[in-house]
């Protein structure tokens, strides 16, 4: 045997078509705990590298995500859906007038367009002052508005209404920002305003929605004041589940007259009759 009886090392072309000297993906260890989260956790490795079908699940996520930021709010689609569900819809338009402006200036997402504005004063007497003022905006994600605010509502306006609460006519405002709630709450004088809003895309999360509510909204309320469900989504926390949370702390804040940081989520059920509605309507 050549060299002093060592075997001799094979081609550049051998190595490679035997598979020596390449490096293979290995496990993670972890593995096993990736069956508990969606997080990006235990990918595995290709040498000092991530796997190729991680990194393609990467660009993946990656680019629904910057779909999902992109992507055309179809609220006459959604309004027509909440009507077959016997929920009254009103369009509003706030003072972004398409998306691009919308995402370079969140400013204008916060109020309402002039029109509109002059077009709730005007109906403002029909109304009445009610108990909440709901509104639906695609935000950063109409995937989400789309997708989870059908299931959210059909759930929580018979609780509330169980519980004897006045609503408006759902908005559905493109282009809006949280801050929105307040100007559209204070103009109406409602007494709790709730905005659905579709929130910033995560990688694992295109759809998720958040729920956002003020008690007497106004101009002067900061984040402080406000309460927030969120990832509302099948996946995360489910939309019934959200909207029985949700009617639950709609409930203690009327109560005790406060919202935000100054209300707690205790994890007390509803009240008696809103109880037997959800149950009625699961």
């Amino acid at each position: 045997m050549p060299d002093g009886g060592r075997k001799a090392r094979p081609t550049t072309g051998e190595a490679l078509a035997s598979g020596e000297g390449q490096t293979s993906a290995t496990a993670d260890t972890w593995r096993a705990l990736a069956q508990f989260t969606s997080a990006r956790i235990a990918l595995g490795r290709a040498g000092g590298s991530v796997r190729t079908q991680s990194l393609l699940d990467f660009r993946l996520a990656h680019a629904r995500a910057r779909d999902a930021v992109q992507m055309e709010f179809h609220a006459e689609a959604l309004g027509a859906a909440l009507g077959r569900a016997g929920l009254e819809t009103v369009r509003v338009d706030t003072a972004a007038p398409d998306r691009r402006t919308f995402l370079v200036r969140p400013d204008l997402g916060r109020r309402l367009a002039p029109e509109s504005r002059a077009a709730l004063v005007a109906r403002k007497p029909k109304w009445g002052a009610r108990d909440l003022a709901i509104i639906v905006s695609d935000g950063l994600s109409a995937l989400a508005a789309e997708r989870q605010t059908g299931a959210v509502l059909t759930c929580l306006v018979p609780l509330l209404r169980a519980a004897g609460w006045s609503l408006y006519p759902i908005f559905l405002a493109p282009f809006g920002r949280v801050k929105l709630q307040d100007e559209l709450g204070e103009l109406l004088g409602a007494r709790h305003a709730l905005l659905l809003l579709g929130e910033r895309p995560g990688l694992g999360a295109p759809d998720s929605l958040g729920a956002y509510f003020t008690f007497m909204p106004r101009a002067s309320c900061t984040d402080a004041d406000r309460n927030c469900v969120s990832n509302i989504r099948p996946e995360g926390f489910g939309p019934k589940a959200a909207a029985h949370k949700l009617a639950q702390l709609l409930l203690e804040s009327a109560r005790r007259g406060i919202s935000g940081v100054a209300l707690k989520d205790t994890g007390d059920g509803l009240p008696l009759s809103a109880d037997r509605t959800l149950r009625a309507i699961a």
